[in-house]
């Protein structure tokens, strides 16, 4: 766990001018004792799980097929939207290191001080909850997935504070990142699950999750970064919560035609969301797998992590 660091001393002027991660520094260099350093990982040097990796761009195959196990990204557990598989470049890109916990959550909406461009910014309200609060039913703390919040909660509220606050340009990360960065980018061993092929390793699921049953000490969502990691350090991007990704949805959108930071179709009435949760089977858990709901839906499930470039 990742707790107050020495620099906690500077965290008021660090406040003050909204300093944080996000390619500031060569993504290249390990962390030092400098304070920039630590910007570069830190979103705020005095919360913890709210590290961000630094992806590097590539190309990648992205999605999966069932009829030919001689050809790219088979998986006998695939769906037919999860293809035709083709080609995607991105570019570089970083992403949350866990899911955005309870305690970034309450942070940002509490937010009341001076923001980056020297405005003043006050608490979004006084239940930051915009729907039902996490309760102990399905796991509740500081270290704990945000969830009940809907993909109108994260994008029109929370991130424009999240920037206001520190003048960076978060979002959600599009479908075709998260599925990159869930398959370790150019770090991927082809898992079939982000990080292992025995979810059990990486993922909270309906097996270790769900079915114990309601009530039982392992029943909802878990602490972030309590399973082991994907290739590129990244935890939880197979189950614990659903996260929403910025796309609309399509089950016919893919194309075998190569393409480059794809953003998704221009209309719709879903949203995407990946990962699987704590409830899902393992089919659902894949890095391939897709889903989708209405932008409006809040539930236990239903969390999400942030991008910055």
């Amino acid at each position: 766990m990742k707790g107050i660091n020495v620099w906690s001393v500077l965290m008021t002027m660090m406040l003050s001018f909204g300093i944080m991660s996000c390619g500031e520094e060569d993504p290249t260099e390990e962390p030092n004792s400098s304070p920039s350093a630590l910007d570069k990982t830190d979103i705020f040097t005095t919360l913890v799980y709210d590290d961000m990796v630094y992806v590097e761009g590539g190309t990648f195959t992205m999605g999966a097929q069932s009829s030919s196990s001689s050809s790219s990204n088979y998986d006998s557990d695939a769906y037919s939207d999860e293809s035709p598989v083709h080609q995607v470049t991105l570019s570089d890109f970083y992403i949350g290191k866990y899911e955005v916990t309870q305690q970034l959550w309450e942070y940002v909406m509490k937010y009341s001080g001076t923001t980056a461009d020297g405005s003043l910014m006050s608490a979004y309200a006084s239940d930051v909850w915009l729907g039902t609060n996490p309760s102990s039913s399905y796991g509740v703390g500081i270290y704990y997935p945000a969830y009940y919040v809907s993909w109108e909660d994260v994008v029109n509220i929370f991130i424009p504070r999240l920037n206001r606050i520190t003048g960076k340009t978060f979002r959600l990360p599009t479908e075709a990142e998260w599925e990159y960065a869930a398959r370790g980018g150019n770090k991927s061993k082809g898992y079939k699950y982000s990080g292992s092929n025995t979810i059990g390793d990486v993922a909270w699921y309906n097996d270790n999750a769900y079915s114990l049953g309601y009530g039982t000490p392992d029943y909802g969502t878990h602490q972030v970064g309590s399973k082991l990691p994907n290739e590129l350090g990244i935890y939880d991007m197979s189950g614990n919560v659903w996260e929403w990704c910025s796309d609309w949805f399509s089950s016919s959108y893919y194309s075998s035609t190569p393409s480059a930071n794809p953003t998704g179709p221009t209309t719709g009435s879903n949203r995407v969301r990946k990962g699987g949760c704590w409830y899902n089977h393992a089919q659902n858990c894949r890095v391939s797998y897709r889903y989708s709901c209405i932008p409006e839906n809040r539930d236990s499930y239903l969390g999400f992590r942030l991008v910055c470039q």
